[in-house]
């Protein structure tokens, strides 16, 4: 009996913090989430996003993540914690923007300490990568979202070039003759690339980016090897992006330029150390030797973050000059991604691919 009482008294707390979320209180968040999301402009929403991408919470298609939420709790977690993060990982201020997503009163303090209690010992963790996210520019103090098409596409007048309708007032500068150069254009260009998911054919990227911007090319995968034609997002420039749709509605899309503005899933890009790609999978993986057949390419995820996301990365190795170290990768051989002789060899992420489901 007295061993009985015992393990009640340690039972209880644990039961007590195992909290789960009632259909009604994921059905309520799943679908405010999904209406703040549509506007497309919600600052909260925007982070949230933002980090699913960055972090592949969201997969290959998060905006359908976004929008189903509710049928993936692991995503519908992740989306919680990143609006922790956003609410500067405060309870009142979680609770605030909570209301502010209309989410039903008897909701919200059920959500509050279902999200505080899930991520409370990750609080400090969370604070300090949004206030570097800051430091560093990745995200706007003021959160907003690029919408509007290039200067050069139809709707959008460059400051420098527009002409004063007649009769309109001309601007003090322009009235007494100055000389002073016109202020720099702003870049409004949408660099997300899950805005090419939803696409269905080349037209729609010219559409968004310019004929002038759009080109036909031949294609290769990975390995060299001829793939027919691809459709180039501003090609010969660091921005270049290679987009094929396939025959079954996916479609491939392929970044090689390290300095590009491209805002790509899981955050990784070109020039990327295999060390990030290997925190971004939360487990290492493994590559096929270089100089072989596929030879840099990842060749399993090992059941990681990335595993079954449609995404295929080619890496290379910067430093080969030691002939004896890099030789204990190259070959028909398969290496771990968390080999400590990588680092040495400064392997980075050469291309990467994304294939979309549909």
């Amino acid at each position: 009996m007295k061993r009985f009482l015992i393990f009640l008294l340690f039972a209880l707390p644990l039961a007590a913090g195992a909290q789960t979320l009632s259909e009604s209180a994921v059905e309520d968040i799943s679908e405010k989430m999904a209406a703040k999301f549509q506007l497309r402009n919600d600052p909260a929403l925007v982070f949230v996003t933002e980090q699913m991408s960055r972090s592949g919470s969201g997969g290959l298609e998060v905006d359908k993540t976004m929008m189903e939420l509710g049928k993936d709790p692991a995503a519908l977690d992740a989306a919680l914690k990143f609006l922790y993060q956003y609410s500067d990982c405060n309870r009142q201020t979680l609770i605030a923007n909570l209301r502010g997503m209309d989410v039903k009163s008897g909701n919200v303090f059920p959500l509050a300490t279902y999200i505080v209690n899930k991520n409370k010992t990750e609080a400090k963790t969370l604070q300090d990568e949004k206030a570097e996210l800051l430091r560093i520019g990745a995200i706007p103090a003021v959160t907003s979202v690029m919408v509007a098409p290039p200067a050069n596409q139809p709707g959008v007048v460059a400051n420098a070039t527009a002409e004063t309708p007649a009769g309109a007032a001309q601007p003090a500068a322009a009235a007494a003759g100055s000389t002073a150069a016109a202020a720099p254009v702003e870049d409004t260009r949408n660099w997300e690339v899950r805005s090419v998911f939803a696409m269905t054919r080349p037209d729609d990227l010219q559409t968004l980016y310019g004929k002038e911007n759009v080109e036909l090319r031949d294609a290769t995968d990975l390995d060299g090897n001829y793939t027919g034609k691809a459709w180039y997002v501003y090609p010969d420039t660091e921005n270049e992006m290679q987009v094929i749709f396939n025959a079954d509605s996916s479609k491939t899309i392929t970044f090689t330029h390290e300095r590009s503005k491209w805002k790509s899933p899981f955050g990784i890009k070109p020039g990327d150390p295999i060390d990030k790609v290997n925190k971004v999978n939360a487990r290492a993986f493994r590559v096929n030797g270089f100089e072989w057949t596929n030879g840099g390419i990842v060749d399993s995820w090992e059941g990681g973050a990335m595993d079954k996301k449609g995404v295929q990365i080619l890496f290379r190795a910067i430093n080969s000059g030691d002939p004896k170290l890099y030789d204990q990768f190259t070959g028909e051989k398969k290496f771990r991604s968390d080999n400590s002789g990588l680092k040495k060899l400064n392997v980075v992420v050469d291309k990467v691919v994304f294939k979309t489901y549909q």
